[in-house]
């Protein structure tokens, strides 16, 4: 593992220590090590030696292999590559895995669910090939190939492929991941 891998394993550390909903004073109290010191590891501002690193791993009642695996989660770096069905259904792909602060999909083809949406946050449609019709807040709006229609959140819309072979593009800003907040002593 590089310098930069062996730090990010600090965000996997702080995610399962606040899943498992400990502070970083018994944790600190588990492992030996002092408060200070992890979380300057959570915050990935020290690198944890293989041997702290095992302590940590231990007081999460885990190993060191879990949280490098979880630490890969947290690259910023991935790649999906297009697939001929989408596990939403026919004509719908995600183009994200995992959580991200962004929520995008691909729909191809005669796409109409009939029913109208309203996101809690912005949401941005591109029309790669094709066109649209959208309706928002009781105006119709038609979207040729390349256009692209942002809404703001809390915005009642809907919309429809208007050609076979329409492929649109929607990216949104996903909704908050719950933080659990941390007492401090």
């Amino acid at each position: 593992m590089d310098d930069k891998e062996t730090l990010r394993v600090g965000v996997a550390v702080r995610r399962l220590r606040r899943s498992l909903g400990l502070t970083l004073a018994v944790v600190a109290e588990r492992s030996g090590l002092s408060v200070p010191f992890l979380s300057q590891v959570e915050n990935e501002r020290a690198r944890p030696s293989a041997r702290s690193l095992q302590r940590v791993a231990d007081a999460l009642n885990t190993t060191v292999g879990e949280l490098y695996d979880a630490a890969d989660c947290t690259r910023t770096v991935d790649v999906v590559r297009a697939e001929p069905e989408g596990e939403e259904g026919p004509g719908v792909r995600a183009l994200l895995r995992g959580h991200h602060q962004l929520h995008a999909m691909e729909f191809t083809g005669e796409q109409d669910t009939g029913r109208e949406f309203q996101h809690r946050n912005d949401e941005l449609m591109y029309v790669a090939d094709g066109a649209a019709e959208v309706e928002a807040e009781g105006r119709a709006y038609r979207l040729e190939r390349g256009d692209t229609l942002c809404l703001s959140g809390g915005v009642r819309h809907r919309w429809r492929a208007a050609l076979p072979g329409t492929r649109i593009l929607v990216v949104a800003v996903a909704d908050p991941i719950e933080a659990i907040e941390e007492t401090r002593h």
